[in-house]
């Protein structure tokens, strides 16, 4: 059984003047260990697509299973439960919480979930992502490069099946980019999680075991690179 499955997936938003299809009839799936770029334009369909993956959102028609769970069927309880233990997210903004320190930052899902040793095991996944020594630094403190590995080793903390990074790069310029993206698919490779990633870059693409495009809604084309 895949770790993710997207059956015929569709999402419409209502608004105001009319109904705006950003997925049509969409199908993945996605096993553990395994590195998939998500492709496309602006508004094509990306981000609903990890959010939908994510069991941020939820489809309008068709199905999201997650270790076979389909997320629509879910209680709150257990959409809780099955982010905070399955999933793990990572975006182009970071999303750092500023009056914390690094080491709070990626405790803090932790302390959440009440998992012992909290602080011990925050500290491991920044020496995993080489920013032990920054460990006491507040986000004001940091570089661009250094807030999103520690947004890294926050989505990777409680030890998750799936990584959803969408943009992880997008706001770092190019060298900073490629270190960020070979700390997160050598974290992503020595956790064994699924990591599916949208992206422009052409450099994150290149280190993917399968591209998908995704054009008005659409997946038009699958390309396997590995």
């Amino acid at each position: 059984m895949a770790l993710l499955e997207v059956r015929n997936v569709s999402k419409v938003y209502r608004t105001q003047s009319a109904p705006v299809a950003a997925l049509r009839n969409v199908s993945l799936t996605v096993d553990c260990g395994e590195f998939v770029a998500l492709v496309g334009k602006s508004g094509g369909g990306k981000s609903t697509l990890l959010n939908l993956c994510g069991a941020m959102d939820f489809p309008t028609a068709g199905e999201v299973l997650i270790d076979g769970q389909a997320t629509s069927n879910l209680s709150d309880a257990a959409l809780t439960r099955l982010r905070r233990e399955r999933v793990g997210f990572i975006f182009q903004s970071f999303q750092l919480l500023h009056t914390l320190t690094a080491v709070e930052n990626v405790e803090l899902p932790l302390l959440l979930a009440r998992t012992p040793n909290a602080r011990t095991i925050a500290r491991e996944r920044l020496y995993r992502v080489e920013m032990e020594e920054y460990a006491d630094r507040f986000p004001h403190q940091l570089s661009g490069g250094q807030q999103q590995r520690v947004a890294i080793a926050r989505a990777l903390v409680h030890d998750p099946k799936l990584l959803l990074a969408d943009e992880p790069t997008g706001n770092l310029d190019t060298a900073t980019g490629e270190t960020v993206l070979a700390l997160l698919t050598r974290a992503a490779h020595d956790f064994e999680v699924a990591l599916i990633m949208a992206t422009h870059s052409n450099e994150n693409v290149a280190l993917a075991d399968r591209v998908l495009q995704l054009r008005d809604g659409r997946l038009e084309h699958t390309a396997v690179l590995r």
